[in-house]
């Protein structure tokens, strides 16, 4: 920018009176050269400038005003303009804009990172991936409907990290496109997504299921009703199938019928890992819903090793047929026990926060069928149907899940009687705490603590799953064509992914919040446009709080907030 002149006008008569008008305007116009201190060879001078002048020797200089008695502002501003420095009125410098820039500024670095731009290389036009990579950005910053996108973004660094217009107007039908383009793509796709995240073999996957409703009716044969997970059985929903690693970093995710049997999940996953990805031998983690008959053996058939948790019926019927000194040892839950019963493995573990559990549990539903026979048996009635009354007293306790605790009846005069089950309370107090896990791992390849330690690796995922479930809000689904609601899940199971190879790599260094909530918060962090003039003349950014840096530091991303970006 051309340094301005000073003028006779930036100094008012009030302030600066003992200075004559003709020599501020000579200052103002002046034009100063340096010379050397100590000049052997000074230049030729005219007659007119040798008459008049003392020949001392050495450089002369020409005081044209002297600025001493000026104030300081104004002398220091007299001595930044004379160094080619600008200066505006201070109303005409203003913030043009500013945005939410830290949590998109981490993950935009994590998608160059992990490759992911390589991966939608050949995936529509530009456009196409840039609202596609929003899409998933906005999962874990801002999780909305296609069609609030555009509201969410405004004020924030969205478009620009995802190589978009400034202006983009995020239209739905636009994002839509964008989501159509991935039809054909996912299965190479995914099996890239797998290979750079393990780039040596899984030899331990763990198994989950989950539910996800509708809003509307949702797509025919793919939203159906069936056993909610998110307690929404007024809603048709799909089951979404997922494996991860350990860590939970997810390897594969599948849509299927909301009524769709747990049992009939397991060997289609099995023939899609080995076949896509190339799974020859793991050992799968999953839970009682899973573990027929049928499945657990054709995983034996199959050399693939599992670890799987049996129901309360089945460790009841165990412990019946135990011999004495083994059913007493359950008296101590801080042990482990390993058991081979009919050339079957299992292993019993528990604890006494779970015993505390199921009696805290259990004392529940108890104490709430009681009330609600209290309340059954006190209504009046002009006359009384005996089998009615008795019908509606075990669909109270069926409700409840209290049924197996009570004897119940109704007397001839239409009274309704019931009495606890104290015997088969007392049976199953002595098993509070235990769960039983079966393996077919054998005992050398595979600890009793190792298989308690993989069940609980499942625990832990199940727990994480459901809280990022919560934070990328996959439910409920508000699409209707089933090739949308698929790659909508497909988009949240992309933003998992990215999610957990940060917290991965973040958990390594020390870290234990959460990956969603560390982003937003990081967002807090913002990009301010600072307009001089007419034009915007410089990019700042707002200054990052103390324990904030902290964290920066810690997780390594320090270096992304050491300046604005450039574009």
């Amino acid at each position: 920018m051309a340094v301005p002149r000073l003028s006779i006008k930036n100094f008012p008569p009030k302030k600066f009176g003992k200075i004559p008008a003709r020599q501020l305007a000579k200052l103002c116009t002046a034009q100063f050269k340096v010379t050397p201190r100590f000049n052997r060879n000074p230049p030729e001078k005219s007659p007119r400038e040798k008459r008049g002048t003392l020949h001392l020797g050495g450089p002369r200089s020409r005081t044209i005003c002297n600025i001493t008695d000026l104030p300081p502002d104004t002398r220091e501003l007299i001595v930044a303009s004379l160094k080619g420095q600008s200066f505006l009125p201070a109303d005409q410098i203003q913030l043009e804009e500013a945005l939410d820039y830290g949590g998109l500024a981490v993950l935009n670095e994590a998608w160059s990172r992990f490759g992911l731009g390589e991966l939608f290389a050949h995936i529509g036009s530009a456009r196409h991936r840039g609202l596609l990579q929003a899409t998933i950005f906005s999962r874990l910053l801002f999780p909305c409907a296609k069609l609030s996108l555009a509201q969410e973004a405004q004020g924030t660094w969205l478009a620009q990290a995802c190589g978009l217009d400034p202006k983009e107007s995020f239209n739905e039908d636009d994002i839509y496109s964008a989501m159509d383009q991935l039809n054909g793509h996912w299965v190479s796709l995914e099996k890239q997504l797998y290979q750079r995240a393990f780039p040596q073999a899984v030899r331990l996957v763990l198994y989950d299921l989950t539910s996800v409703y509708f809003e509307g009716d949702g797509p025919e044969h793919l939203a159906q009703y069936g056993h909610s997970r998110d307690h929404r059985a007024d809603r048709p929903q799909i089951i979404l199938a997922v494996a991860t690693d350990t860590e939970g970093l997810p390897l594969h995710v599948s849509i299927l019928r909301g009524n769709r049997n747990d049992t009939k999940t397991l060997q289609g996953l099995l023939h899609t890992l080995r076949r896509r990805f190339g799974i020859k031998e793991a050992t799968f983690v999953f839970d009682g819903g899973m573990s027929s008959r049928i499945n657990l053996e054709a995983m034996t058939a199959a050399k693939l090793g599992y670890v799987t948790r049996l129901s309360v019926a089945t460790l009841q019927t165990l412990v019946c047929e135990l011999a004495l000194e083994k059913q007493l040892e359950l008296g101590d839950r801080h042990k482990l026990m390993e058991i081979t019963h009919k050339d079957k493995r299992y292993v019993i573990a528990g604890g006494p926060w779970r015993q505390q559990r199921d009696q805290d549990r259990r004392q529940s539903r108890i104490t709430k069928a009681e009330a609600e026979l209290k309340r059954l048996a006190a209504i009046k009635r002009k006359k009384v149907d005996p089998q009615k009354l008795a019908s509606q007293a075990g669909r109270s306790l069926q409700r409840l899940k209290a049924h197996k605790y009570f004897t119940y009846q109704v007397e001839a005069g239409g009274q309704l009687r019931w009495q606890r089950k104290e015997e088969l309370i007392a049976r199953e107090s002595q098993q509070d705490g235990w769960y039983l896990l079966h393996t077919n791992e054998p005992a050398d390849r595979c600890t009793g603590q190792q298989v308690l330690a993989h069940y609980k690796g499942l625990l832990d995922v199940e727990e994480a799953f459901c809280e990022l479930k919560s934070y990328l809000e996959v439910r409920p689904v508000h699409h209707h064509r089933a090739d949308r609601v698929i790659n909508h899940v497909r988009l949240c199971f992309l933003a998992y992914w990215l999610s957990a190879r940060l917290g991965r790599e973040w958990r390594a260094k020390g870290e234990t919040e959460e990956v969603p909530r560390i982003l937003r918060h990081l967002q807090t962090i913002r990009l301010g446009f600072l307009a001089m003039g007419q034009h915007v003349e410089r990019v700042l950014m707002t200054k990052i709080p103390k324990n904030m840096n902290e964290q920066l530091q810690k997780l390594g991303l320090a270096s992304l907030f050491a300046a604005p970006p450039k574009s």
